[in-house]
């Protein structure tokens, strides 16, 4: 048991168990205001936050290690987890590397960046620009333009295509919901579609493409049917972004993701919260069809709030919304292509590849962010499942990676719940999708907390790191 709080054993011994099942013992202390398992991302930042709300958490997961699905592993571990061997000696030290299972980057401005503020979790780490953003079109990966000057210059695009893409991003750049004159024809974006907002200023496929994949980060092109609103913040979010810090919009912590988890844990600890690692839940116990704790061998703890990643409940209690499928690449080489980029994300938009509907995505970081041996890189490949074949599916992205030291493929289930929690008291959260950047994590995050508590995270803090936290 791994704990951070001092519990006091005679308080231990004057609560009331009077539920206690017979022949069954207290977990820790026995009662809580709520139970989190499993220690991914979301489920730590959740717990950062309601242990900052005064509530009292007990914290576990199966694992030995915090991140869960998401953890950062040693050489070492990579080999074990995969292959059940050793790691070569010819890749360096195994303590030289922290290989992100499921390698996303942050936004630079972007919601989780506002959380990781919001909870001064920031305090316990250090981040490094990512590189470059790029896209790839016609054979050939190119960076991503995404203000004004870059759209004259950028070569995705030809002479007039540019103008017109320009204009566009000026009109993003305007646009203001508050201020009729910046409208698209008198009506707000909430009123028109992204495909007419493309039409009025005539810009072609190719750059609908990118704009929407790459720079809005939507995932397939369900949006163009979708009010423009949320896509053109979306825009202005990434241009903000790159803007703020420069190569890229996108930020990565040194040593890699896993000190996030345990950023948040730290926090939930100063605030009261018990962690128990290498401890497995054999059942979330019910009662009219709510949830008041769980069961661990014979011990049991009690709350009236259950939150967790969906492993660790029933499959009733969550449904499979597709596979994702990807691919750790270790590479001694940067990607062609990318002006020799130490850090890299690359998006294959859907329309590149005959007959695809979602994005493939490449993310590559290397000893520059601390996370490889040196003049090492690690490319992970993701997408989500489309056909039998899942392999031939990333192949395009692989191609890219040119020759490849080691590889590991892996294919999971994205579970999501099936009800919100309100009437059960189980609050579950998704899986974590194929996308290469955490905005989809922090919207979960964001979700999964109002749910909890009925109120709506203060999101109005400023998403810009000064100096002591970048």
């Amino acid at each position: 048991m791994s704990k951070f709080d001092d519990h006091d054993g005679e308080e231990k011994k004057n609560l009331n168990f009077s539920w206690m099942p017979s022949g069954c013992t207290a977990l820790a202390d026995g009662e809580y205001d709520a139970i989190i398992m499993g220690t991914g991302l979301t489920e730590c930042i959740i717990s950062g936050l309601l242990s900052t709300n005064g509530m009292r958490v007990l914290h576990v997961d199966r694992n030995n290690y915090y991140g869960a699905d998401a953890a950062s592993l040693s050489l070492q571990n990579l080999f074990q987890k995969f292959r059940n061997t050793e790691a070569p000696s010819t890749l360096g030290a195994s303590r030289d590397w922290n290989v992100d299972l499921i390698p996303k980057f942050i936004m630079a401005c972007g919601n989780l960046v506002k959380i990781l503020l919001h909870t001064k979790v920031t305090r316990y780490l250090e981040f490094k620009s990512v590189d470059g953003s790029y896209v790839f079109k016609d054979g050939k990966v190119q960076k991503v333009p995404a203000t004004p000057a870059e759209a004259l210059s950028s070569s995705l695009m030809g002479f007039f295509e540019k103008r017109k893409f320009r204009n566009l991003l000026l009109f993003i750049e305007a646009y203001e919901k508050d201020k009729p004159q910046t409208y698209l024809n008198g009506k707000s974006l909430d009123k028109v579609t992204m495909k007419e907002v493309y039409d009025y200023y005539g810009v072609d496929e190719n750059t609908m493409s990118f704009t929407g994949h790459a720079m809005a980060l939507e995932r397939d092109d369900d949006y163009l049917n979708r009010p423009a609103e949320a896509t053109v913040d979306a825009i202005k979010l990434y241009a903000y972004s790159i803007q703020r810090y420069g190569k890229s919009p996108y930020i990565y912590p040194l040593y890699g993701l896993g000190g996030l988890p345990e950023g948040f844990s730290r926090l939930c600890a100063i605030h009261g919260g018990t962690f128990m690692l290498s401890r497995s839940v054999d059942e979330v116990l019910m009662k009219d069809g709510k949830a008041w704790g769980i069961k661990c061998e014979n011990e049991i703890a009690k709350a009236p709030i259950i939150v967790g990643d969906p492993s660790y409940f029933d499959d009733n209690k969550t449904r499979v919304s597709g596979k994702v499928v990807r691919s750790i690449c270790i590479l001694d080489h940067p990607i062609n292509g990318t002006d020799n980029a130490e850090s890299v994300q690359i998006i294959i938009p859907a329309a590149q590849v005959k007959g695809r509907k979602n994005d493939i995505y490449v993310c590559m970081v290397s000893f520059a962010h601390m996370v490889a041996a040196n003049n090492h890189y690690i490319a992970i490949v993701s997408t989500t499942v489309e056909t039998s074949n899942p392999a031939a599916e990333i192949q395009p992205a692989i191609a890219l990676l040119g020759n490849i030291l080691e590889r590991f493929d892996s294919i999971s289930d994205l579970r999501e719940p099936i009800n919100d929690g309100k009437n059960d008291a189980c609050y579950i959260s998704k899986s974590y999708d194929a996308t290469s950047h955490f905005e989809t994590v922090a919207d979960d995050v964001l979700n999964l907390y109002q749910r909890i508590t009925n109120k709506e995270l203060d999101m109005t803090i400023s998403a810009d790191l000064d100096e002591d936290d970048y």
